[in-house]
C-alpha cells in the first residue's frame, strides 16, 4: 500500500471486481501509454538509430493503426501524443507490469472522490477512464500497457510498483490525480541490437535458422530487389493484416531477430513485439543495406 504523503491520495486501496481478463485489451487497443509520464522519453531513441543512414523515405509511409503502435513504441511525437516502452540494451532482468489509469485535474477534487466512490461500489476504472480522464490513453480504456521502472515520472512509478496485483490505487503527479490498477506482472522483455557482421556469421549455422525467428518488415518490391534466407517477410504497411496473429504465428518464448532496410521500421516493429511479451527481441543494426555493406558484398544495395 501506498504511503501517504503531499502525493499521495489518503487509503483509496479498492478491489476491482472484474476479472482481470475482462480488462486485458486487445492487440490493437495495447497501443498508448501516455507520452507526458514518460520520465525521459529520449531513452527510447538510442543513438545508434540516430547514426543510420538515409533510408528511404518512401517505405515508411505507414498505415493508420501502424502509427497509433508507433505512438506507443517510441515513434517521435508531440507531448500531446502518445508514446512507450524501452528498449534497453541491458540482459538484466527485471519485472514489468501491466497498468491502466485515468487522470483528472489537480483541482477537480468533486469528481475525484466521486470516482474513487465509484470504483468502491464496484465500476470498472476503464469505463471511468474512457468517460473522464484527460489522458490521451482514455481512447483505450486508460491503459498504459507494459511499463518497467524508470520509465514513468517517480511518484507515477512508486505508485504502480508498489500497487497489490488488480487493486485500485491514487496518487499525484504534477499532472494531476491518478487513479491506477496493476493488473498483470511478468519477467522484463529485452531488445538488442545485433551487428550485421554476428547476424551473418549465425546464418551459416543451420541451427540457428531452426531455432530463431526471422522477421524482414520490408515491403515486397524490396525484398525482390535483396533479401536474406530464413527471414519471413510481414511488409510494415499490411499491419493490419498480420499484427493481431502476431501471437499465433510466432513463439514469444524463442529469440527473434528484426530486420528493414536501415533498421529504423524494424526498431519500431521489436518494440512492439516486446509489449506482445516476446522475450528476446533483436533488432539488426543499420538493416539489409549495412549487411550487405558489411557483412556479404553479394547482397545487393538499393
Amino acid at each position: 500500500m501506498l504511503r501517504a504523503s503531499s502525493h499521495h491520495l489518503q487509503p483509496i486501496l479498492f478491489t476491482a471486481p472484474a476479472p482481470l481478463f475482462a480488462l486485458l485489451p486487445t492487440l490493437t487497443k495495447r497501443t498508448n501509454v501516455s507520452f507526458a509520464l514518460l520520465q525521459n522519453p529520449s531513452l527510447f531513441h538510442p543513438k545508434s538509430t540516430l547514426t543510420q543512414p538515409i533510408y528511404n523515405h518512401s517505405y515508411c509511409n505507414l498505415g493508420s493503426k501502424f502509427k497509433r503502435v508507433l505512438h506507443m513504441v517510441g515513434q517521435p511525437c508531440t507531448p500531446k501524443a502518445t508514446a512507450s516502452f524501452s528498449t534497453g540494451n541491458s540482459s538484466e532482468g527485471g519485472r514489468e507490469i501491466l497498468v491502466q489509469h485515468l487522470l483528472v485535474k489537480e483541482d477537480d477534487m468533486k469528481l475525484l472522490l466521486e470516482l474513487q466512490k465509484r470504483v468502491a461500489e464496484g465500476e470498472d476504472l476503464s469505463d471511468l477512464a474512457v468517460e473522464y480522464s484527460i489522458c490521451p490513453s482514455k481512447e483505450e480504456g486508460g491503459m498504459l500497457g507494459w511499463v518497467r521502472k524508470g520509465q514513468m515520472v517517480p511518484e507515477f512509478e512508486e505508485a504502480a510498483f508498489s500497487a497489490p496485483l488488480n487493486k485500485v490505487v491514487g496518487c499525484k503527479t504534477k499532472f494531476g490525480w491518478h487513479l491506477l490498477q496493476v493488473l498483470s506482472e511478468r519477467e522484463e522483455s529485452i531488445l538488442e541490437y545485433i551487428q550485421p557482421i554476428e547476424l551473418h556469421e549465425k546464418i551459416q549455422h543451420p541451427s540457428f535458422l531452426e531455432e530463431a525467428q526471422l522477421i524482414d518488415v520490408r515491403e515486397p518490391e524490396e525484398v525482390a530487389q535483396a533479401s536474406l534466407p530464413g527471414f519471413t517477410v510481414l511488409p510494415l504497411r499490411q499491419f493490419s493484416s498480420w499484427g493481431p496473429e502476431i501471437m499465433t504465428k510466432f513463439d514469444p518464448q524463442k529469440d527473434t531477430y528484426v530486420l528493414c532496410h536501415h533498421g529504423m521500421r524494424s526498431l519500431q516493429v521489436a518494440k512492439w513485439l516486446q509489449t506482445q511479451g516476446f522475450k528476446k527481441v533483436f533488432n539488426v543494426t543499420g538493416g539489409i543495406h549495412e549487411y550487405a555493406v558489411k557483412a556479404d558484398p553479394s547482397i545487393p544495395t538499393y
